[in-house]
């Protein structure tokens, strides 16, 4: 199964990413980072594909602090920076 997460250095960070989300009313889930990408502050955001370009187009728009947004396939423990 494949799964996307958008890291942050701070909880700071993901709650201000978050706000951004609420307003324009992007479906997420705030998770634990999974530990095979664990080097951030802990927290992360998980995201559906239906959703990464209009995420995506909100970073740029609101110049949101992340730490990239990575591709997680747990079947095959591998994961990828997308951005």
């Amino acid at each position: 199964m494949i799964k996307y997460y958008i890291l942050f250095d701070s909880y700071n960070d993901g709650f201000c990413f978050e706000k951004v989300l609420k307003q324009d009313k992007v479906k997420y889930t705030i998770v634990p980072t999974p530990r095979i990408i664990s080097k951030c502050c802990g927290m992360s955001i998980m995201l559906k594909e239906e959703v990464l370009s209009c995420v995506h187009n909100l970073v740029n728009k609101n110049k949101l602090k992340n730490e990239g947004l990575y591709r997680v396939d747990k079947e095959v423990n591998k994961c990828e920076k997308l951005w």
